[in-house]
């Protein structure tokens, strides 16, 4: 529930595309985040996009890209590139509201395995619906 102490809280929810029905979720709090993972399908090495709760809205953060295969690169003018100190890097400063604070993703399988990572827990998203479309969003809890 929020507070003003807290700004919004509100629910991290997965659920399949097709039917709406809930795979899972996990509450956020203001100003707290969360990443998926996956495992790059060529070169497999792991990539990370991060979001944060800011207010209620899903705000991508920043996107951690640890090699520069593949065609994976930063787009100038889109955050700012920050080197991993590893050959990889970070896309730092993002900040993009994500729109109706939802996005659909296809997981891949296990070899790819996406998850949701919080600090507290993390969630095969692959596990949960291997190559099927499931909606991740930000619902907040609004309530006064």
């Amino acid at each position: 529930m929020a507070s003003a102490s807290t700004g919004f809280a509100g629910q991290l929810t997965i659920s399949d595309a097709s039917n709406g029905a809930a795979l899972a979720s996990t509450e956020v709090a203001q100003g707290a985040g969360w990443c998926i993972l996956w495992n790059h399908s060529v070169q497999g090495f792991e990539v990370e996009d991060c979001y944060e709760n800011r207010d209620g809205v899903m705000v991508l953060v920043r996107s951690h890209l640890p090699d520069f295969a593949a065609g994976l690169d930063h787009i100038p003018g889109r955050g700012r590139q920050v080197s991993d100190g590893m050959g990889g890097y970070w896309i730092e400063d993002l900040d993009e509201p994500v729109p109706g604070n939802a996005y659909i993703l296809r997981p891949g399988g296990p070899a790819v395995n996406h998850r949701l990572r919080t600090e507290a827990i993390e969630i095969s998203l692959t596990q949960l619906a291997e190559r099927a479309r499931v909606r991740i969003a930000l619902q907040p809890d609004i309530a006064p």
